[in-house]
């Protein structure tokens, strides 16, 4: 598969790129290098293996899925101009 002048200018179209009449030449030969590399890449026989993520085995931190109030409370509260319990205590703003 090759593009040519009039594909480069119709893809540049549609994305909304403004491209000089002097870079199709280039963006024609880049796309078609890229195409081409891609093909390459279609021959390559993969049967037999498995998909992966990443090249190096990781294994994602967990920590125990436990409800808590983190048991900080007072420290979070600290800052609070008005505070009861628990909770901050903020002026009433819905009659």
């Amino acid at each position: 598969m090759s593009v040519d002048s009039a594909v480069v200018r119709r893809i540049a179209h549609l994305a909304r790129i403004a491209v000089e009449e002097k870079e199709v030449e280039r963006l024609r030969g880049e796309l078609n290098a890229i195409l081409s590399f891609v093909e390459t890449l279609g021959e390559v026989n993969v049967e037999g293996v498995e998909p992966i993520a990443s090249v190096l085995p990781m294994q994602m931190k967990k920590r125990v899925d436990v409800v808590s109030d983190g048991g900080i409370a007072d420290d979070i509260l600290a800052n609070a101009p008005a505070r009861e319990d628990h909770y901050f205590v903020v002026p009433k703003v819905v009659e």
